[in-house]
């Protein structure tokens, strides 16, 4: 988009107009068209074909448009760690409030956004899907991409959306735990010692074996890359996958969880 914006303000400048008097022939406002040319903003298809006639048509705008995006349905604060994501070579988590992304079905996804406070529209809700759904694909298309998950066992025992819902949810873990490059454990409710009492957290190897830690809270999230503050991430996620339940135990800790719905 700051791309998108560059050549467009170019292009008007080169036409030797100023953004007031530009706005008044593209019907903007100059505000939008600062927006746009600052990268601030996503250009509708109006705006786009106005400014093509303005600018001498030379279909650059129009070409580009369909390259922009704005990761719609990805937290601002996000959308660094979702980009390393599509690279990594190695993804641990660690989630104690709610089933991962990565393995979230449709009707547990969607009951977490319909529920969402300040309340979404269905634009937004469809946004947020899309957005998660298309997130998931790395666990399918990157096969050499080592993914483990450690889960509270309350996730599953909590019934989001309902027993229907939540049978789906099993399943759908149950299936991706097929995957030779995901390793998905259970830590037990009952569990005397847990080293992941601080909250959730996420670690990330990059192809050039560089490691990245993101804690994540509820109105924002944290990229840990100093090494000191990742050693400490590290050996609690280390301690966890001993103190959770094997991967075998796990399948049948769900196996039972679902058998009791």
């Amino acid at each position: 988009m700051r791309t998108f914006g560059a050549v467009h303000q170019a292009l008007r400048e080169h036409a030797g107009m100023s953004r007031e008097e530009y706005a008044d022939l593209v019907r903007f406002s100059k505000h939008t068209v600062a927006s746009v040319e600052l990268g601030r903003r996503m250009p509708d298809t109006a705006f786009v074909e106005r400014a093509e006639e303005l600018l001498g048509n030379t279909g650059a705008l129009r070409k580009a448009l369909p390259t922009l995006a704005r990761q719609p349905g990805l937290a601002a604060w996000f959308r660094r760690w979702a980009r390393m994501e599509t690279t990594a070579i190695t993804l641990h988590t660690y989630e104690c409030r709610l089933i991962p992304g990565l393995l979230q079905p449709e009707a547990y996804a969607r009951t977490l956004f319909t529920n969402q406070l300040p309340p979404l529209d269905d634009e937004q809700v469809e946004a947020q899907w899309v957005a998660r759904a298309t997130r998931q694909h790395l666990l399918w298309e990157r096969p050499n991409t080592a993914f483990g998950f450690i889960l509270e066992e309350h996730l599953f025992r909590r019934r989001t959306g309902g027993a229907e819902a939540t049978r789906e949810l099993i399943d759908h873990v149950l299936r991706i735990a097929e995957l030779r490059n995901v390793e998905i454990q259970v830590m037990p409710t009952e569990q005397e010692t847990h080293a992941g009492l601080d909250g959730p957290v996420q670690l990330l190897e990059t192809p050039e074996n560089r490691w990245f830690a993101y804690c994540e809270g509820q109105r924002g999230g944290l990229l840990v890359s100093d090494a000191k503050e990742f050693s400490v991430l590290q050996a609690r996620y280390a301690r966890m996958r001993s103190q959770a339940l094997s991967l075998t135990d796990s399948v049948g800790l769900l196996q039972r969880i679902r058998g009791e719905l």
